[in-house]
Formats: C-alpha cells, structure tokens, sequence
C-alpha cells in the first residue's frame, strides 16, 4: 500500500487545525469518507476535500505536502501509532499529547511543538519555534516522555516544565533553556542563550559549548569523569542523530548544580 498522502492545492487564508488526520481516527475509512472530514479553519470549517488533494491508502504512514503547510497547526496531535512526515514547515502545536509513533517534519516548527508530549519520536530537520516540549499556558506539566531531535536552532523557554523524555538541539538554544524543569535531558551542541536553567528543579542540561555567562544561583562542582553520560549517549543511537555519536568522546564535564533558589537538584553538564 502506498502512504496516505495530503497535498495542498489551496493558498490557506487561515491557519488550519489537521489534528483529526492521524493514523488511529483514519483506521478504516474510505478515501470518500476522509474528504468529508471537516477541518477547523478560524471561525469556519472546511472539507478536507476542499483543502487537500487525498491520494494513497496506508493510513498508519500518512504525508502532507505542500507550498504552504506552515500555516497547517495541530499535526500529530495525540499521535499514538503509526509515521506522520510533513514536508515542508509547519505551525504551532505539531506533536502535541504524542504518546506514540513517529513524527517527521522536514522544515521548521512554529512554538509549542512538541507540548506536553508523553511518548514517540518528534524529528525536525529545520528549526523550532518557543516553548519546544514546555507546558500550555497555565499548566505545570510539560513534555512527559519520548525524544525530540532538532536539526537546527530552537527557540526560548526549551522544555519549560519539563518532567521527562530528551530534547536534542543540533543548532543553538535561545534564553531560559530548561526553565522550571522538574526531570528529564535537553542537550544542546551549539550555544545556548541567557539564564539557563532558570528555576530548574532536577534534570541535566548537556551543553556542548561552554556558557558565556553561568548563573548565579548554580555552584560550580568541578571537572567530573560521569559514568552515566556514555550510557545515555548510547541510548541515542536508535536515532538519527549527531548526539549518538557522542558516546565514545564524551568523557569529562565541568557541573553546575542548582536552581540553588529552588530544590537545587538539577544539573547543567558542560563537556570539556
């Protein structure tokens, strides 16, 4: 069977909400019935037929293509099985309450990818807006589970309420990576922005490149040789990613311990 595939053939005046094209509420359906879907656009609702070529059959491997699927929000939201690749850049909330599956993005994301996320794999190949793995808006539970791998740049506030599952930055972080983490790992490779870290509970923040500028409320521990780091590295290796080829040259980091304002068990871990 060949992957259930969604082009665009209209200019969207409108963000569009896809959320309801993911494998498991496809299961089953027609084509016929998947055209009649009705997507969320501002204060109307449009067809998927009226918004989107529908070709193919697999519905556990579905494609959205298009010029203009950055104002496409929602994709993958409560992915639970299956593969969704998007080319091309998406909106906001892309793998939004994952607990499964694959998601695929070629291009950038716009803020809040990945939120509240509990299990699967979220790649992408581009950059990613704010608020990457963070919690909504008045929540306090942010990504729970699962990896998130970024090619490029991510924006600020990284995984802000955090509480488990990796977060791998190929490019640079902006400010306030890791703010009110209460678990889990965000590694960075390029350079990160102001106040890493800020409220930081527990964690590890694995940074490639050394701090311009460490804060104050975090204690330098010294130089350590850390026996867990080749393991977690190894544990990358399932993926596609630079982290996993880190496992045999990372041997020794300098710690900073803190959000020494608040519980103080968190981490930031720079390679040496």
């Amino acid at each position: 069977m060949t992957a259930l595939t969604f082009t665009l053939k209209i200019e969207p005046r409108q963000r569009i909400d896809v959320s309801p094209l993911i494998p498991q509420q496809l299961d089953g359906k027609t084509v016929a019935e998947i055209s009649a879907i009705e997507l969320q656009s501002g204060n109307r609702k449009l067809r998927v037929d009226e918004v989107f070529t529908t070709s193919g059959s697999d519905s556990r491997n579905i494609r959205f293509l298009g010029a203009a699927t950055a104002k496409l929000d929602f994709i993958g939201k409560g992915l639970t099985e299956g593969e969704i690749q998007v080319e091309g850049n998406v909106g906001s909330y892309a793998g939004m309450y994952m607990k499964g599956g694959r998601l695929l993005i070629s291009g950038n994301t716009d803020a809040y990818a990945a939120c509240e996320m509990k299990s699967g794999e979220l790649t992408i190949d581009g950059d990613a807006g704010d608020y990457l793995g963070a919690a909504l808006p008045g929540n306090r539970k942010g990504m729970q589970g699962g990896i998130v791998i970024v090619r490029g740049n991510a924006g600020h506030r990284v995984g802000d309420h955090m509480r488990r599952g990796s977060i791998l930055i190929e490019g640079n972080a902006g400010d306030y990576l890791g703010t009110r983490m209460v678990a889990g790992t965000i590694g960075v490779l390029g350079t990160v922005g102001a106040n890493p870290g800020y409220a930081m509970r527990r964690g590890t923040l694995l940074l490639l490149t050394a701090l311009s500028q460490v804060p104050a409320t975090f204690n330098d521990c010294g130089a350590h040789t850390l026996g867990f780091l080749p393991l977690l590295l190894k544990g990358y290796r399932g993926y596609r990613t630079r982290f996993a080829e880190l496992a045999g040259t990372v041997k020794r980091v300098r710690r900073y311990a803190g959000d020494m304002a608040g519980l103080g068990k968190g981490e930031i871990l720079v390679v040496l």
